[in-house]
């Protein structure tokens, strides 16, 4: 995990021991057939180290048959070619690869998707968490038994339900089993008695290398792996059914894609790709990201490698959306003013040797979270402040939900006692711990989003992320923001009361998400 202030979290949560520490649409068919034939090198290169590239094609599959052929022209193996959006996932060992197919008539753009080769990649594995203790799981439990509201058993310890009226809600609606989050993350273990009365089997897969798997139930994570992912899923939808935890929406469904890989627990772009079009595909109604698309912190569409990562992500996003789901992404723990003109980026790539770099904010986007469409969330603690770690800016921020914050930082009122987020694990049996950051306020805004989505089952995605943002409860900037306390302001909020760059239209409401 990267140090904060440095970079956005790779999977945007923070280890709890914190100090805190265009549309893109394709042509019909029957357009692409005119392509002219595609060109490429009668003798490619195939001696250097196996890399991954997506190749965006224009047009339809005349185009995408054509611009195949020349990928075996020019040394590339097809993975799997995405035809519904005209993005192909290849495997080449022509270092000029890129470069040779982006002269080919129908290619649109291409790019590595990695800098280091698929057998060499870097170790960067994931901080541990906070783990619940055993006297405060005990004392929530006397407290949750003798609750009128029928709470679940560390209920009281989830201090972020309250503050986003989900308790609430819960006495309304639980949610609906006809809608499903899909998880695009980690992993989620679906044996967990908290999980598994709302997992959906048939929409999960593994979606490793850009291929969707389903055999061996591929989407749960290893032993060794990290929990994110299912931190996040109970988050969002973990039963209201006597065991641990609520989530904000427990009576939906949710979905686990696996985009993380095992080894270095970093996010592609063939496996985000294959995420939202499998959701799109298999019943999502909300996708939850709390990530971002590695190597790059940012992806320019400046250079040629990059644009070709945006491009294939917006079309898998966007096609996820006309297919009726809404796309719901952190913002980031790098306490960084993402409107700001231009940023300093000194982590990218992260898979081999990061160069630090000047990035102007028009032409570099964080993909998914700055894509059209995508809500963004984020981070508030226990005070109702902007966490400490959380990224900002002023038009970039949509709403914003609890991600926890350092206890001493934003100390929530008793009975719970730390200022970080619990949730499903399966460190140690099927248990609970506590997690902060972005990655912990996006599943709380996916889950209102599903309650939303419950309520008006006819609602389309963006009648969902109206409703979201009109239902938030405004927050005023804070000013000044002084988190640490040391008489020097840690960050600027600009805007009003309405909309601001802070808390965007302000703090999700689960219980107007389900009054119709």
């Amino acid at each position: 995990m990267a140090h904060l202030g440095s970079r956005r979290g790779r999977v945007l949560a923070l280890p709890a021991g914190l100090a805190l520490t265009a549309s893109l649409g394709l042509l019909p068919a029957g357009a692409a057939s005119a392509a002219p034939p595609a060109t490429a090198p009668a003798a490619a290169v195939t001696n250097g180290p196996t890399m991954s590239y997506v190749v965006n094609v224009t047009g339809g599959h005349a185009t995408a048959a054509s611009v195949k052929k020349a990928i075996a022209r020019a040394g590339g193996t097809v993975v799997i070619a995405y035809d519904q959006i005209g993005v192909i996932v290849v495997h080449a060992q022509n270092p000029a690869f890129a470069e040779e197919i982006r002269g080919v008539a129908g290619v649109a753009s291409a790019g590595a998707t990695r800098t280091a080769p698929l057998a060499a990649q870097t170790s960067d594995d994931i901080s541990a968490e906070q783990p619940l203790k055993a006297s405060e799981a005990q004392a929530a439990a006397a407290r949750a038994a003798a609750s009128p509201a029928d709470d679940d058993p560390l209920q009281p310890l989830q201090w972020d339900l309250p503050a986003i009226k989900a308790d609430k809600a819960h006495q309304r609606t639980l949610g609906s089993r006809g809608v499903t989050v899909a998880v695009l993350d980690s992993g989620v273990d679906d044996t967990h008695p908290d999980i598994a009365p709302n997992f959906d089997r048939a929409a999960s897969a593994s979606c490793l290398g850009g291929v969707p798997v389903q055999k061996d139930n591929a989407w749960r994570p290893a032993a060794d792996e990290s929990d994110h992912g299912m931190h996040v899923a109970g988050t969002i939808a973990a039963a209201k059914n006597g065991v641990g935890v609520t989530g904000v929406a427990p009576g939906v469904k949710v979905s686990s894609l696996k985009v993380a890989e095992p080894d270095t627990g970093l996010y592609y772009t063939e496996a985000v790709v294959c995420g939202f079009v499998w959701a799109a595909e298999h019943g999502a109604d909300v996708t939850n990201n709390s990530y971002y698309t590695d190597p790059w912190l940012f992806n320019c569409t400046t250079d040629a490698d990059q644009k070709a990562l945006v491009e294939a992500v917006t079309r898998a996003s966007r096609y996820a959306e006309r297919k009726g789901v809404v796309n719901v992404a952190a913002a980031g723990n790098a306490r960084t003013d993402l409107a700001s003109e231009t940023l300093t980026d000194r982590t990218s790539p992260n898979d081999t040797t990061p160069v630090e770099r000047e990035v102007n904010t028009r032409d570099c986007l964080d993909i998914p979270s700055q894509l059209p469409g995508v809500v963004t969330v984020s981070a508030t603690g226990a005070q109702r402040l902007k966490a400490s770690y959380s990224n900002y800016g002023l038009g970039v921020v949509d709403v914003a939900a609890p991600g926890g914050d350092s206890t001493r930082y934003q100390a929530p009122e008793a009975p719970a006692t730390s200022g970080l987020i619990l949730s499903t694990t399966f460190r140690g049996g099927h248990t609970y711990n506590y997690k902060g950051g972005t990655s912990m306020a996006a599943p709380h805004a996916a889950g209102v989003a599903a309650l939303i989505k419950s309520a008006r089952p006819q609602a389309t995605p963006a009648k969902v992320k109206a409703l979201l943002y009109a239902q938030a409860d405004d927050m005023a900037c804070t000013e000044p923001y002084d988190i640490d306390k040391d008489g020097k302001a840690d960050a600027v909020c600009e805007g009003g009361e309405h909309k601001n760059g802070f808390y965007g239209r302000g703090m999700i409401d689960a219980l107007d998400a389900v009054k119709r």
